[in-house]
């Protein structure tokens, strides 16, 4: 699944020396009630230590740390970041590139959601969460209101990416109307396509979504086997982001 040839239709490289807060928002909603999944992780917005840009790179940095001058602070005693694209996009191609954090108890993440609607009926496209218990296993899913993971008939897959964390790979999407496709460096290893009965809660995939980009920390995936503090800090690097419409897309 080769990325298109062409300009994409949007796009952030990085290069400026802040985050352009015109493309992206820092996700708080959660932090005073606490976040999805058991999560533990307080979510900064702007704050440096745990999102920049670095030469060119979004780095997005787990701290083992407590914010209690916070209006919003939940008691968490660790903090990271969630960014959120302010244009939402829906078919096309999708191309982030990023090196990813191993440590035990991060749970770094590249996902789509749309703005509104209740989950899981609304649909959620995760292109790439790895867990750092399990390192170097990078997993793509689906997830609506028939087929998720509370009930045991998600679909998606898995593949392994022996250089996650010492090297970039580009994380790809492919969103058509009758099927999603994922994979790494130009090579698929998930597809779905929109072939099951029941209609939306089966395939609610049909609107624009916003991208996610965040690394969480403990929860009940990723802190199965506990939180490895003194591996602490840890990041997740991401080079760029692309998108490019359907219509510009190679055929």
């Amino acid at each position: 699944m080769p990325a298109p040839s062409t300009r994409p239709s949007w796009t952030d490289e990085f290069a400026g020396k802040t985050i352009d807060q015109t493309k992206w928002r820092f996700d708080t909603a959660n932090n005073k009630t606490g976040w999805f999944n058991h999560e533990r992780q307080y979510y900064a917005a702007d704050r440096p230590e745990n999102a920049r840009i670095e030469d060119g790179v979004l780095v997005i940095e787990a701290r083992r740390e407590s914010l209690p001058d916070k209006p919003d602070w939940g008691g968490q005693t660790y903090t990271s970041a969630k960014l959120v694209s302010r244009v939402s996009h829906a078919y096309g191609f999708y191309e982030i590139r990023a090196m990813l954090p191993c440590a035990r108890g991060t749970w770094p993440a590249l996902w789509l959601l749309p703005r509104t609607g209740k989950w899981p009926d609304a649909g959620e496209i995760d292109v790439m969460e790895m867990v750092g218990w399990q390192p170097n296993i990078v997993h793509a899913t689906l997830h609506t209101a028939a087929f998720n993971h509370a009930k045991g008939t998600q679909r998606g897959g898995q593949t392994e990416v022996s250089t996650a964390c010492t090297a970039y790979h580009r994380y790809q999407l492919d969103w058509r109307q009758d099927s999603i496709t994922i994979g790494v460096d130009d090579k698929a290893y998930m597809r779905v396509a929109n072939d099951r009965p029941g209609g939306a809660d089966a395939w609610p995939f049909t609107r624009p979504y916003d991208l996610i980009l965040n690394l969480a920390i403990g929860g009940d995936w990723g802190g199965v086997k506990g939180i490895d503090d003194a591996a602490l800090p840890q990041r997740m690097r991401i080079d760029y982001v692309r998108y490019w419409a359907p219509d510009r897309r190679i055929r």
